[in-house]
């Protein structure tokens, strides 16, 4: 008898171990070496340490500016936990990724994870924005991984918790295809981050949950503990102020009897009989780039890595190019070569014709700008360089060094000048035949984050006009670069621009989700109309462009807007898809292409 009572003990017992799991959850720790963060992560780790959790989650935000520095300090903190630890990268190391988020994996592994926890399948993977301002979203290559994963090792009487940076909600462009993977199996809460306050919420029938940031003001420093009992069915959540107390937050069932919550309100179409928008090609993984064209040929590079050439007739795939990093950057087009600026820090030339290496320029940094072509000679930002490149010979005609982040956007080059922002508060205008600066400007700000880095600049023969995230436009002289005028924030613009045919006017998309038109004339501020886009909040670094007197403009969420630039009416309203437009090209015939993230290529004709 005393033997079977045993027995039955320890049966008991291991039931509850598979059934009863603890995890300390860090979100949004923001540390930068020096700082008051570093010194309460530190703390928290050894808190966790003595404490009884089983497993330990970071949720993403690691850093302020995604910078190796900062990377490898948080590691060497997080390196003490004693618990088995698991962690993903949030969008402030996506966004402003030293290293193209390459960083992260290699000191990580990987930017997502599964681990099992007695019963409980516990899974993470990243969600951006990548490398530009935008919402976060799902690289359909970890879509379709999710999926496979889950179905592999769901077992039954299995439960499932998910992970992510950011909710099951809009901020995530494409959350809806996220969330029907999750509801196939039976996930008990989706643990994010990101807001840096607490919240529950439902998602179509999926639990969310948001935690607390390490500082959440008012000296209150401390992480979060979850405590799944899936004997009782029932999730704890606590808030653990460092040195202090765990004070209860939420208790809820385990919910896995899905529903469907009401139908969301689809974005309005308004159609022109005058346009024919078409999609004409969706790609296995996600796009980051714009698009190069020639004659024949739509190239762009993927989230896999891949660059390939896309047959405008047939739409098909001619070639394609593999590198050893997730794609940015439009590929330049040449009569005879495509130059590939790469995240695995190469700058490579390709035979426009078969996709095949002709030559390559191994660089100190990632390439996440776009480059532009004048006169058989490439103009390229880098990590910390600017470069000019004789395309049909290979060779670097004069490189500009001193710069202290990387370039992002496209440069613009006119008559003697090159004009471009970068990631280190600077505007910059350097000598097209020498690479000697010429003059550069500083929007008032410190903080990298304010830079006119991801914009192209507004030129015309007197002056060069800029949007930042500072969500001020601002207007400097050419040849000096001195301030000519400064808008009062009455707008809210943030990275996209554009300008008129005749250089008379500058195109801004606000936050608000309207379309400015600027005067470029004069010397004091001008706005001269402003057109409601219907869009809502709205913060995609989508360029502008007028073409054939209409102005082009995309969304966060894949709409595209098309204004008319005489009447000021908004006359095309199209729903392309849910994630960002990356930027919008035209061809020799006339025709206007753009790319968005979620991996579709559209043309949009004049009939």
């Amino acid at each position: 008898m005393k033997y079977k009572i045993l027995a039955i003990a320890f049966a008991l017992l291991c039931f509850v171990s598979l059934s009863a799991q603890k995890f300390a959850i860090l979100s949004d720790i923001h540390v930068t070496p020096g700082s008051t963060n570093e010194t309460k992560l530190k703390a928290a780790v050894e808190e966790i340490n003595n404490s009884d959790v089983d497993f330990v989650i970071t949720s993403g935000d690691l850093t302020n500016e995604g910078s190796d520095q900062q990377l490898r300090n948080v590691k060497s903190i997080l390196d003490g936990l004693k618990k088995p630890h698991y962690i993903i990268p949030g969008n402030h190391e996506n966004n402003w990724s030293q290293s193209a988020c390459k960083t992260f994996n290699d000191l990580w592994g990987a930017d997502r994870f599964v681990f099992t926890a007695g019963n409980l399948v516990v899974i993470g993977m990243n969600c951006g924005p990548f490398m530009k301002m935008g919402d976060g979203h799902i690289k359909q290559e970890d879509l379709i991984w999710l999926d496979k994963t889950l179905s592999e090792k769901v077992k039954p009487g299995m439960k499932v918790l998910s992970v992510n940076h950011y909710p099951l909600l809009d901020d995530l462009d494409n959350y809806k295809d996220y969330v029907a993977i999750l509801k196939k199996y039976p996930v008990i809460t989706h643990q994010c981050g990101h807001y840096h306050r607490w919240r529950l919420y439902e998602t179509d029938g999926v639990n969310g949950l948001i935690v607390r940031a390490l500082d959440m003001g008012n000296n209150d420093y401390g992480y979060t503990i979850l405590d799944v009992d899936l004997v009782k069915n029932w999730i704890h959540v606590y808030n653990k102020s460092l040195n202090g107390p765990s004070t209860p937050m939420y208790a809820y069932r385990v919910n896995t009897e899905y529903y469907n919550s009401p139908a969301t309100a689809v974005q309005k179409k308004q159609e022109d009989a005058r346009f024919s928008v078409e999609k004409v090609f969706a790609d296995n993984a996600t796009i980051f780039t714009r698009l190069g064209l020639d004659e024949k040929n739509i190239y762009f590079g993927n989230s896999l890595g891949y660059c390939k050439a896309l047959d405008k007739a047939s739409h098909q795939v001619r070639w394609e190019y593999k590198t050893a990093a997730m794609l940015y950057a439009r590929p330049a087009v040449d009569r005879k070569y495509l130059v590939l600026p790469t995240a695995d820090r190469r700058l490579v030339w390709l035979d426009k014709n078969s996709g095949k290496e002709v030559y390559a320029f191994d660089a100190n940094g990632p390439y996440v700008a776009d480059g532009v072509i004048e006169k058989g000679i490439l103009y390229q930002g880098g990590y910390k360089t600017f470069q000019a490149w004789d395309v049909a010979k290979h060779k670097l005609v004069w490189q500009y060094n001193d710069i202290n982040n990387y370039c992002q956007a496209a440069p613009v080059v006119d008559g003697g000048d090159v004009i471009f922002g970068a990631w280190d508060t600077y505007l910059r205008s350097l000598n097209k035949k020498t690479g000697q600066l010429q003059w550069k400007w500083n929007n008032g700000k410190e903080t990298n984050l304010y830079s006119p880095g991801n914009v192209v600049p507004v030129v015309t023969s007197d002056k060069v006009v800029v949007v930042a995230p500072d969500r001020v436009s601002t207007a400097v002289d050419r040849k000096n670069g001195k301030q000519i005028w400064r808008e009062k924030n009455d707008n809210k613009v943030r990275e996209s621009l554009g300008r008129s045919a005749d250089g008379k006017v500058a195109y801004a998309k606000t936050m608000d989700g309207e379309l400015v038109a600027m005067s470029t004339e004069g010397n004091e501020y001008k706005l001269l109309w402003k057109t409601d886009l219907g869009l809502g909040y709205e913060h995609a670094p989508c360029i502008v462009i007028e073409h054939e007197g209409f102005v082009y403009a995309g969304s966060r969420h894949g709409q595209l807007s098309i204004v008319d630039a005489s009447t000021h009416k908004l006359v095309v309203s199209y729903p392309m898809g849910t994630s960002e437009v990356n930027g919008f090209e035209i061809d020799a015939n006339g025709d206007v292409y753009c790319s968005l993230i979620e991996g579709t290529i559209f043309r949009i004709s004049r009939k």
